[in-house]
């Protein structure tokens, strides 16, 4: 990690809001990267993070720390504080593009309960990276109304391993192996999928962890492995 921007993506996906990540001036550094850590290959994100605010934002900060000035120390240190954040803030949206807007507008309404209460549950329970998954596929729902394809691209992701067949001899009728055991947690996860992605005329059978035997694929045919359909 070398920039402000990497090290706050770094802390959301562990979990650490920014909010709760001080920046300082650091009281050596090199003229050739944002954050000064004495580490300079470290991976988790420690409170107090030192930076060089000369890096990209001289201009800025030229005159905040000029070693002429001893007083108001602790305030200039708040400024600067309150300034990276700020700009760390503008870093973050600088590379979004207008699809990335509105999935981040998806996000919220459905967060903010919108498509309904029990969506909005169930939501919730999903990791950052699973919200993702769901919000990126629910956009390219409303702009595609590939349904099928999505409802299959979301469980894949969402549940790894994982396969939906079509049962030609039932009208409308799909089937899906999900490759994980089955509990409280993982049926929400995949009510939540079928709620948004699964088309109205289909009807589901879902398998768990043990695949339904098919003649010709072995792996599906291992003794106390296989699943009655």
């Amino acid at each position: 990690m070398n920039y402000i921007w990497d090290l706050v993506i770094r802390a959301h996906h562990a979990g650490v809001p920014k909010e709760k990540i001080t920046f300082a001036l650091a009281k050596t550094y090199s003229p050739y990267m944002e954050l000064s850590n004495e580490n300079l290959n470290f991976r988790q994100v420690e409170p107090r993070v030192e930076i060089n605010p000369y890096y990209r934002f001289y201009e800025i900060f030229k005159d905040l720390f000029n070693i002429n000035n001893h007083e108001d120390v602790e305030l200039r240190n708040t400024l600067l504080d309150i300034a990276i954040h700020f700009l760390t803030d503008i870093n973050l949206i600088q590379g979004m593009n207008k699809t990335e807007y509105y999935q981040r507008f998806i996000q919220s309404e459905i967060q903010r309960g919108l498509l309904g209460p029990e969506i909005q549950a169930k939501f919730g329970l999903l990791t950052e990276a699973e919200q993702i998954v769901v919000t990126e596929n629910y956009y390219r729902l409303l702009i595609t109304g590939e349904m099928l394809y999505l409802l299959k691209d979301t469980v894949r992701q969402i549940f790894k391993s994982s396969t939906i067949y079509v049962n030609y001899e039932t009208t409308n009728e799909l089937l899906f192996f999900i490759a994980c055991e089955k509990s409280d947690l993982n049926e929400e996860k995949l009510a939540l999928i079928k709620e948004l992605f699964l088309p109205l005329k289909f009807s589901t059978l879902t398998y768990w962890k043990d695949h339904f035997g098919v003649i010709g694929m072995d792996e599906t045919m291992k003794i106390d492995n296989i699943a009655l359909y």
